[in-house]
C-alpha cells in the first residue's frame, strides 16, 4: 500500500489541493513523515511530498484551517523538523498561523459579544478554533496562544441569550440526510464538526496541566448537555449525531439507533471525548461509561456492519485507531480483547481507493503502521484528538 504513495508522479492524482491535509499532498506527506521518524524509511519520500505540497503560493486567507493552507502545512512540517530539516520554514509558518489564530479569535469574541450564534466553522476541529488549538497543543503546548484558544472555548460553552440553548448551538442547518426536518439550527455532537471536538481538546489540555479560568467548568457544562442526549441501547450507551430545535422541546431524539461507529460522528468519537473528560475531571464513572459504550459498539454486529469504507474519518481505520487509543487508556480487559480481535479483522477495501489522508490510503496506512508499537512517533493523530492523554511533546 505504501509503495503506491512513494512518488507523486506515480500516484493517482490526489483529489484535493496540494495544501490539503484531508485529500492532498500535505496529508500524504504525514504518512511518509511518520515512517521516516519511526525509522521505517528514509526522509526522501517525505521530502518529495512536502515539496509537492508547497509547490504553489501558501494559502493564508479566511479559508485556511487545520485541513488546508498554512495551518495544515505547519501541522505536517512539525513532525518532520530536525537538525537541518525544515526548522526555518516552520518558524516562518508559525508566525502565519499565530496571525490567523489571533484574527479568528478576535472575530469569535466579537461574535459572542454581539450575542450571535456561531457557525460550525468558527469552532469545530476541521475548520475552526478547535483545529488551531489541536495544532498548538502539538506544536506549542506551553504557549500563550493555546491558552487564548482555551479561553475562547470556555466562552463557547456558556449559553447565548435566554433560550436555554448551549453556546455552540448554530443557526446553520445540518448537512445531508441529517437536514431532514431540521429547522431552527442544531446542536452538533460530533468530533469532527461538533462539540465533542472542543470537549476533547479542553480535556486533553487539562490532563496535561494546561488549564485556564473556567476550563473545568466548561468541561462539566458540556458533559451535562451531552448526558442529556445520551441514549440507551442493549449493547451500551450511544449519542445522537445532532440535536434539532424541535428535539430540545420534546426532549427526545429522532435518531432511533446508533449511527455507523465512525470517528467523526459515531460512538467511538463520542466515547473518546467522554473518556478524556472523565480523566480530566477525575470522574471515574464517566470514564468507565465511555469505555463501556465503545465495547458495546464493537460487540454489536449490526453497528459494525455499517462500516463499509476503509478510511480514518468514517471508516475502518478510524474505528480501529480510535478504539486502540481508548483501550490503551482503559482498565477494561474485555475491551482490550475485543479491540485486539478487531485489529485482526480485514478493512473493507473498494476496488479504487483515493490516496489521501482522511478517507484514503495514507490514513489507512498510518493506522496500520502504528499497530505493533501502539505509538504514533510524530503524534500525527493529534489532528483527530487521539493523541494519548499522557503524551507530552516538546
Amino acid at each position: 500500500m505504501v509503495t503506491h504513495l512513494n512518488d507523486p508522479s506515480q500516484t493517482p492524482d490526489p483529489d484535493g489541493h496540494p495544501q490539503s491535509l484531508s485529500r492532498g499532498a500535505t496529508g500524504i506527506a504525514l504518512l511518509h513523515i511518520e515512517r521516516a521518524a519511526a525509522g521505517l524509511s528514509s526522509w526522501d519520500a517525505a521530502h518529495t511530498w512536502l515539496t509537492t505540497a508547497t509547490s504553489g503560493p501558501l494559502t493564508m486567507g479566511p479559508q485556511a484551517n487545520l485541513l488546508f493552507g498554512a495551518p495544515a502545512l505547519a501541522y505536517a512540517l512539525h513532525g518532520a523538523t530536525g537538525p537541518g530539516r525544515y526548522t526555518r520554514a516552520l518558524d516562518a509558518m508559525d508566525a502565519q498561523v499565530a496571525r490567523l489564530t489571533r484574527q479568528r479569535l478576535e472575530q469569535a469574541h466579537a461574535r459572542i459579544d454581539r450575542g450571535d450564534r456561531p457557525t460550525l466553522g468558527e469552532f469545530d476541529l476541521f475548520k475552526g478554533m478547535t483545529g488551531f488549538g489541536a495544532h498548538l497543543l502539538r506544536r506549542h503546548p506551553g504557549g500563550e496562544l493555546l491558552t487564548y484558544v482555551l479561553d475562547y472555548l470556555v466562552r463557547l460553552s456558556e449559553p447565548v441569550g435566554r433560550d436555554g440553548l448551549p453556546g455552540w448551538w448554530t443557526d446553520e442547518a445540518p448537512t445531508g440526510r441529517r437536514a431532514t426536518g431540521a429547522r431552527g439550527g442544531h446542536g452538533n455532537l460530533s468530533m469532527a464538526h461538533g462539540i465533542s471536538g472542543p470537549l476533547a481538546l479542553l480535556s486533553l489540555a487539562a490532563i496535561r496541566g494546561i488549564i485556564v479560568d473556567g476550563q473545568l467548568g466548561a468541561i462539566r457544562r458540556t458533559c451535562d448537555w451531552t448526558d442529556t442526549w445520551r441514549q440507551v441501547h442493549p449493547s451500551g450507551p450511544w449519542w445522537p449525531e445532532i440535536v434539532t430545535l424541535a428535539e430540545t422541546h420534546t426532549g427526545q431524539t429522532r435518531q432511533s439507533e446508533p449511527a455507523r461507529p465512525s470517528w467523526c460522528y459515531g460512538t467511538p468519537g463520542h466515547a473518546r471525548a467522554q473518556q478524556l473528560a472523565g480523566i480530566a475531571l477525575g470522574d471515574i464513572d464517566r470514564k468507565r461509561l465511555a469505555e463501556h459504550a465503545l465495547h458495546g459498539c464493537l460487540v454489536d454486529p449490526g453497528q459494525l456492519a455499517k462500516i463499509t469504507e476503509p478510511g480514518l474519518c468514517h471508516g475502518w481505520a478510524g474505528l480501529l485507531h480510535t478504539s486502540r487509543r481508548i483501550a490503551a487508556t482503559a482498565n477494561n480487559p474485555a475491551l482490550t480483547r475485543r479491540v485486539n480481535a478487531l485489529t485482526n479483522e480485514a478493512a473493507p477495501l473498494p476496488p479504487v481507493l483515493e490516496p489521501g489522508f482522511l478517507n484514503g490510503m495514507a490514513g489507512l496506512a498510518l493506522a496500520l503502521i502504528n499497530l505493533p508499537s501502539g505509538q504514533a512517533t510524530t503524534g500525527w493523530d493529534t489532528c483527530l484528538l487521539l493523541t494519548p492523554p499522557d503524551e507530552r511533546r516538546p
